[in-house]
């Protein structure tokens, strides 16, 4: 029976369960393959298993490996968690390595929170800034331990995936549609979303890695008589994206925070102001000052631009609605002398 294996063999197998790849796992952990193999070859020799298919073109788990995998993911929890509540007020602690951050895009909420905490760390902690569209395909990277922090609308995750982050809501964001200048709503300052009855707006449809957007924005257009378009193709990039939009003649739902496009304006919805929830994301247990700099940095920035305002005549998805609704209860409690229900800082 083996005992007191080293959570450096577990972190080196995850790695490698998850890349299928040594070359990559190797990279993902900033170490060299010839360590990381040997660490695989010890970990399979305390558990007297066989945890890898190894051949010149590809690697796979065995029946082994793949009974190990969710012990091994549970155990590095733990620990990261151990770790963060004996460990995390340590000045440095985690600063050892990048972190990585998906900012989702460059014009983003994401973009700005983290513009912000670059000039709130120290000179050696580096920040990195990842560009992956959507907080579904962001999650996956969240929990293979390829990004480390990630930005969007928690409330559309699978509730699987959402346990095993945290996560803090940073700011509402106003929707808002881009329309062609030629458009006939393109001459109002707001669009009355009762205006769009009868159009068709792009919302991602058909693109998995932003299905939490396209889940809010079925929410939205359910009894309005506004139409979904049909599923297309992931569109990568800003350029790509421009023109895909303009040779199709699109009219996209969008945020208030969102890229310029030749022959295109952004127009904020109202009557209701519809609001699109954005949370900062982590995995849970993560220890890191970049962390800490992009919350305070968040925090800051919602401050000082009223982020979290939630003003009279506004919409906001399921489950989010709820749940903002609870707080304003909670807020009401408290005034009344009751016992409040307070909403954490931090969800995971």
């Amino acid at each position: 029976m083996p005992k007191d294996i080293e959570p450096r063999l577990l972190r080196a197998f995850t790695a490698v369960a998850d890349e299928l790849h040594f070359t990559r796992a190797a990279t993902r952990l900033y170490v060299a393959q010839q360590a990381l193999s040997r660490d695989i070859r010890r970990l399979e020799r305390e558990l007297g298993a066989e945890l890898f298919v190894r051949t010149t073109r590809q690697v796979t788990l065995t029946a082994e490996g793949q009974r190990l995998l969710p012990y091994a993911r549970r155990v590095l929890e733990a620990q990261e968690e151990l770790s963060a509540a004996f460990g995390g007020g340590r000045a440095g602690a985690g600063a050892g390595r990048p972190l990585v951050v998906d900012v989702s895009a460059p014009v983003s909420t994401g973009s700005a929170v983290l513009a912000e905490a670059r000039g709130r760390v120290a000179p050696d902690v580096e920040l990195v800034a990842h560009f992956h569209s959507g907080l579904t395909g962001a999650a996956a990277e969240l929990l293979a331990g390829r990004v480390d922090v990630s930005f969007g609308r928690v409330g559309g995750l699978d509730p699987a995936v959402l346990a095993r982050l945290e996560h803090q809501l940073i700011r509402y964001e106003r929707m808002a549609v881009v329309l062609r200048e030629d458009h006939p709503l393109a001459q109002l300052h707001e669009v009355p979303l009762e205006a769009l009855a009868g159009e068709t707006l792009y919302a991602a449809a058909g693109n998995a890695a932003t299905a939490e957007w396209t889940d809010l924005a079925a929410q939205l257009f359910a009894g309005r008589g506004i139409v979904m378009a049909e599923p297309f193709p992931q569109i990568e990039g800003v350029e790509e994206f421009t023109r895909v939009v303009a040779k199709r003649r699109w009219s996209v739902l969008a945020s208030s925070v969102f890229i310029a496009m030749p022959g295109a304006v952004l127009r904020p919805l109202t009557a209701p102001v519809p609001l699109s929830p954005v949370s900062l994301v982590w995995r849970r247990g993560l220890r890191h000052p970049g962390l800490d700099a992009l919350r305070e940095a968040a925090a800051a920035l919602g401050a000082a631009g009223g982020w979290l305002a939630t003003p009279p005549g506004t919409w906001l998805p399921s489950p989010e609605a709820e749940e903002a609704a609870e707080v304003a209860e909670a807020g009401k409690a408290g005034e009344s002398g009751e016992e409040p229900l307070t909403a954490p800082r931090a969800r995971g």
